[in-house]
């Protein structure tokens, strides 16, 4: 007894060490109705493999201040969840079927409701997606059921982390710090996060001949409350999120389909309030657009935030520009895909190598007149 004794108490007193250090570094404004609205992306609930009812869901984003969710139940489609949509709890619920297809996972959204199942054939079922309004997402591509990519690419977005991958891959490595989950839950996720290198390389390796944009995903299972604090989506809006829910459902669907949004680790660091775009002349260019480069094109970084943190500049996945600075300017003289990530400088259990936020790009094509 006195050696076991012997050996938890420095395993302790190392543990606590860690979980007093660590805190998620907050912005001083408090939150105000905005164009930016926060939400996030890939949950299972009871109507498939999930183990809360979309109500209970709802609450549960509502106490994290989420502005909205997307249920993404197994089915071809989940009808049952696709009916549980509307406001609840203050939230925009919004819901969408994550298909099994002959290539991998795939989920399906804002789509019309189809007469009948959707094809298994991974192609063919985007197309009917498109056909009926809606849009697709490849799901962990390289993880659980992993993507067969095959010679064509009909889809519209990527999932960059899953956060049930993370959980699934990293659980006995990090058994250490397993004992402060009920305490300090967002500690031990950090801890387990994965640099997401193969996912962010065939990104950009699609981006050369598509745009497609990249997705953080809860894939939310249980521990929801926890996951919806990790990993979250930040939408920016033309207009403040509307009362109507058909309304917001459309404003919500077409921001993510237009890829005018960014992802963010929020668990590590709150990022609201982060920007890039583009100006040409009077003309803005943002996040998810395409513009020719016929004429000087500045690229612009606003990353407001008190904290430590190094912003990097992306061109076809190659860095092309580090800074520190609060805003950054650089005056685009080639064509390219251009994104950014933004990694913490903070002292937090996020490693350094994995970006808090990671931007949709801005595409800009070369000038053949």
């Amino acid at each position: 007894m006195y050696i076991l004794l012997a050996l938890f108490l420095p395993y302790a007193i190392w543990l606590s060490y860690q979980l007093l250090g660590f805190k998620t570094y907050r912005l001083t404004s408090s939150k105000a109705k905005t164009r930016e609205i926060v939400g996030v992306y890939h949950i299972h609930s009871v109507f498939s493999d999930g183990h809360k009812h979309p109500d209970k869901i709802a609450k549960i984003a509502s106490s994290v201040s989420l502005d909205f969710i997307i249920l993404t139940d197994h089915g071809n489609p989940n009808h049952k969840c696709l009916q549980s949509q509307g406001w609840k709890e203050g939230v925009l619920v919004l819901a969408g079927s994550e298909l099994s297809v002959n290539r991998g996972h795939l989920v399906a959204l804002a789509f019309n409701l189809p007469l009948s199942h959707f094809s298994h054939n991974a192609e063919e079922a985007a197309q009917q997606i498109s056909a009926l309004e809606g849009f697709s997402l490849i799901a962990h591509p390289y993880s659980k059921v992993s993507w067969s990519w095959g010679k064509s690419f009909c889809y519209q977005g990527l999932e960059i982390i899953n956060g049930d991958s993370i959980l699934r891959k990293n659980f006995f490595s990090s058994l250490p710090y397993l004992p402060a989950v009920l305490a300090k839950p967002k500690y031990v996720l950090l801890k387990m996060m994965d640099d997401p290198c193969q996912n962010l390389k065939k990104w950009d390796e699609l981006n050369n001949n598509h745009s497609v944009y990249g997705y953080f995903s809860t894939d939310a299972h249980l521990l929801y409350r926890s996951l919806f604090s990790l990993l979250q989506l930040h939408l920016l809006l033309k207009n403040p999120l509307a009362s109507d829910f058909q309304k917001a459902k459309n404003q919500v669907y077409d921001t993510l389909r237009k890829g005018k949004f960014y992802n963010a680790i929020d668990a590590a660091a709150e990022a609201r309030g982060f920007r890039f775009l583009a100006k040409k002349g009077k003309k803005t260019i943002l996040m998810g657009e395409t513009s020719i480069l016929d004429s000087p094109v500045t690229l612009r970084i606003i990353a407001p935030f008190p904290f430590a943190k190094e912003i990097h500049l992306l061109r076809n996945g190659k860095t092309i520009l580090r800074s520190t600075k609060r805003r950054v300017s650089f005056k685009a003289a080639h064509p390219g895909t251009y994104r950014v990530e933004v990694y913490l400088r903070e002292k937090t259990p996020l490693d350094e190598n994995i970006p808090w936020i990671i931007s949709n790009p801005i595409f800009l094509g070369e000038d053949k007149g």
